[in-house]
């Protein structure tokens, strides 16, 4: 082992002294240098990443750890291929060629096949004039030469210090060092930041006494704090609160530009502010007044414009003038969607609420709320127009869970305000082809097919029997309870499994990203065939003390669960920092406590109690405008309390596979220290043919991801993580989670993976390598450990480097 390490070495060496040179100094003319390196020294309490974004030069990207700039080789192969003219002329006999073309379609009188024409004329003219104005396809992937510009390292200065004196470091100094070697130079800003100035006296003027009041009450939520360093983003923070805690209060016409700050810093002493808030008065006016809402008036059949007002029918409903055409919602549910109430003083919050809580009905195409102050009065007038009541939706795609990737297809039918109640009735049906690893081989790989049809009935309420307050109060939170009835069939080479499913569950959300769902009653009543090699499998591991064949047996399933989750800046979506925290909490077989099990076992139907807990957290946090890292770290524990002490397949863990562990291929890592082996042949192997099943989850990852060239990025990252059984398996040896050494077993892979955004969707590959192997003897479990590749674990059997194809981001 000691020499392939030393070959290892030796190699990254090589690479390190051959591309020391690849950064394009040669590109460079006799008095320019390159800007290889630049950073910040100095700076204390300040967020560097926010320091980051004052740069006026950036450095070429180059490669991690190797000084090698392919960028700029890309740009200046583009360059030399880059004819401004050739491109030109190619565009006038582009646009020669396509209005021949269209005047002939126009000839022939095909409508239709001109404007189909004429936009392929637009999209091949738009190609070749991006080409023209932002270069041709490697210029664009690539980047010119950084040449150090001494004019913009003084402009990146006078952006640190304004920056400084915006967070309350009035006396902050910049300075620069430069280290130059050969044809690079190296540049460091040097931060001299001195003592923050801190706030010292907050008093306000406004000349009018209920406003006073108003801010007074809430001086509490005030961005400003006595004591607190002097910041300027804080004076706009202030503005924004006053704004909405205003228009909150009344003050409709009131604007963020009546808010003034006048800021002194020799009023109160050495390193002191005093910070004085202005409500300026209306010109106009005179004074802020107070609108309160005289009348409601919700359209809503905005979109049937060749109707006159005057011939739609009116109805009052608790305070709320509907006006329609045909009769269509029930304006009980409608108005506990609208906190915009007659005679209530105006809010804007309440407002938004009403928008956002209208469109989350799923009825409406556009919702406009807009208010009529005309003639001293203050009229609010909502318009909708509503969505289609039947809708077919078809979606064909690629799916991958944790296999290769297959397709799938789906059709769905949904009708909506069904008993005119704003329900909504749903029909969807899937089948689904993937390339799947049978659960007892590793090598091959099978066509699993996956079909089901889901109906589900959805009402905007809580069917419970509440009272009518409670129900208005519930109104800006989404509640919706959904009743679902589904069959699913699932065709594996070891088994069919078919699951037919009853469930009954509410959901709720808050204004702060939180999404919560219970589900009251899940019951599965599961079937299964199996081949014949998997049941000898199963009744092998059951002769050894596992039991895990009877979740295989007809089944009865029922549970209860809650989760909650909270996505924080889009994340999913937004790739700029954001997070997402979810907990699910589930007890299966709660209700079997007091109604008793003899009808299952009468009809000899497996059925099962358990705890589940699960815990998810992911968060993606850019570390500069190139790079960005993303981690995740998972857990989870399953108990099983029945008799039988076991759980549906479906309730275990496992570890493994494209979205989790990916060194190790799909389901087939752990349960802690076991190691699987296969004496057929006889010859003793490692094997992780069998799917491993565990009721104790601990994983995570860390992803570096960098963009490569135009839609294609890489990352590097490192996985973490196993699974445990809660009791002993006397057929796993080394399964057991037990406290003083489960530390032990956690495995470790690497690797390096590709993302091609192809903006419809993502496809990823990843080659991961195991680093730490629990499986193996102790001393051996490092893969620069001196044994780590001795029998049984030899490499083709142990598969040290797993390849995944991926859709989407593993998290």
């Amino acid at each position: 082992m000691s020499l392939r390490i030393a070959l290892y070495f030796a190699f990254f060496l090589f690479i390190g002294i051959v591309t020391s040179g690849c950064l394009g100094t040669k590109y460079l003319k006799d008095d320019e240098k390159l800007l290889y390196k630049q950073k910040i020294k100095g700076s204390k309490n300040i967020d560097k990443e926010e320091l980051d974004q004052l740069y006026a030069q950036e450095p070429n990207r180059q490669f991690p750890i190797i000084p090698f700039s392919p960028y700029v080789w890309f740009y200046y192969w583009g360059l030399d291929n880059y004819d401004v003219a050739k491109y030109e002329a190619k565009r006038e006999a582009s646009r020669a060629k396509w209005n021949t073309k269209i005047a002939q379609a126009r000839e022939k009188d095909k409508t239709k096949k001109v404007a189909r024409l004429e936009k392929k004329k637009r999209k091949k003219i738009a190609k070749i004039n991006k080409t023209i104005q932002e270069g041709n396809v490697l210029m664009r992937w690539g980047e010119p030469i950084a040449v150090f510009d001494s004019s913009l390292a003084e402009q990146t200065m006078g952006r640190l210090k304004l920056y400084l004196n915006a967070k309350g470091y009035f006396q902050a100094k910049v300075d620069t060092t430069v280290d130059v070697s050969d044809k690079r130079l190296s540049i460091t800003y040097l931060l001299d930041q001195g003592e923050p100035y801190r706030i010292d006296t907050l008093f306000t003027q406004t000349g009018d006494s209920a406003i006073s009041k108003i801010l007074n009450r809430n001086k509490d939520n005030s961005f400003l704090v006595e004591g607190e360093n002097y910041e300027q983003n804080n004076l706009t923070k202030e503005r924004e609160r006053i704004d909405l805690l205003l228009k909150d209060n009344g003050y409709f016409d009131f604007s963020r530009q009546y808010v003034e700050f006048n800021v002194d810093t020799a009023l109160v002493g050495d390193k002191k502010v005093a910070i004085q808030t202005v409500i300026n008065k209306p010109s106009k006016r005179g004074y802020h007044k107070v609108f309160t809402v005289s009348a409601v008036n919700f359209t809503t059949d905005a979109d049937v414009g060749f109707i006159p007002d005057s011939l739609r029918i009116e109805k009052v409903y608790r305070g709320i003038t509907y006006r329609y055409h045909t009769y269509q919602y029930n304006e009980k549910i409608l108005s506990r969607r609208i906190f915009i109430k007659k005679d209530s003083v105006y809010s804007k919050s309440n407002t938004f609420s009403t928008q956002r809580q209208l469109a989350n009905l799923d009825h409406f195409r556009f919702i406009n709320i807009h208010y009529d102050s005309s003639g001293g009065k203050l009229i609010a007038n909502i318009f909708t127009s509503p969505l289609n009541r039947y809708q077919w939706t078809n979606e064909v795609g690629i799916n991958v869970t944790q296999g290769f990737p297959g397709p799938f297809y789906n059709l769905s039918f949904k009708k909506r305000n069904v008993f005119k109640g704003l329900e909504i009735f749903e029909i969807n049906g899937r089948i689904g082809i993937e390339g799947v690893a049978p659960a007892t081989e590793v090598n091959d790989v099978y066509t699993s097919v996956e079909a089901g049809v889901n109906a589900s009935l959805t009402f905007p309420q809580f069917v419970l029997p509440l009272s009518t307050r409670a129900k208005e109060k519930l109104g800006r939170v989404n509640p919706k309870t959904r009743l679902l009835a589904g069959y699913t069939y699932t065709d594996r080479p070891e088994y069919v499994r078919k699951n037919t499913n009853f469930s009954n569950t509410y959901s709720w959300q808050n204004e702060n990203r939180g999404l919560f769902s219970f589900t009251a009653t899940d019951v599965s009543i599961i079937n299964s065939n199996l081949d014949s090699a998997f049941l000898g499998t199963l009744l092998a591991l059951e002769r050894n003390g596992n039991r895990l064949i009877n979740t295989f047996k007809p089944s009865f399933v029922s549970s209860m669960s809650l989760s909650a989750t909270w996505n924080f800046n889009s994340y999913g979506l937004n790739f700029t920092n954001s997070s997402f925290f979810r907990t699910y909490i589930e007890s299966g077989g709660t209700s079997l406590n007091f109604v008793g099990t003899e009808a299952l076992e009468k009809e000899n139907l497996e059925y099962y109690k358990y705890i589940k807990l699960n815990l998810d957290y992911r968060k993606i946090h850019p570390a500069n405008k190139n790079t960005t890292i993303a981690y995740r770290i998972n857990a989870g524990i399953a108990k099983p309390y029945s008799d039988n002490r076991i759980l549906p397949y479906e309730k275990y863990f496992f570890a493994g596979g494209s979205n989790g562990i990916r060194a190790w291929r799909p389901r087939r890592l752990g349960p802690g220290s076991y190691t699987p082996l296969d004496s057929t042949g006889g010859e003793t192997r490692v094997s992780y043919n069998f799917e491993q099943q565990g009721e104790i989850l601990l994983e995570g990852s860390l992803e570096l991801r960098k963009n490569l060239i135009g839609f294609i990025d890489y990352a590097a990252f490192v996985d973490f993580g196993n699974i445990w059984t809660i009791r002993e398996d006397p057929s796993r040896e080394g399964a057991q989670f037990e406290f003083d050494r489960f530390y032990k077993e956690i495995a470790v892979g690497a690797g390096l993976g590709l993302r091609f955004d192809f903006s419809f969707l993502v496809l990823r590959l990843d080659a991961g390598l195991k680093i730490y192997d629990p499986a193996r003897p102790e001393e051996k479990r490092f893969i620069l450990s001196k044994g780590f590749y001795d029998p049984p674990f030899t490499p083709s059997a142990a598969e040290s480097v797993v390849f995944n194809i991926g859709i989407g981001y593993p998290f």
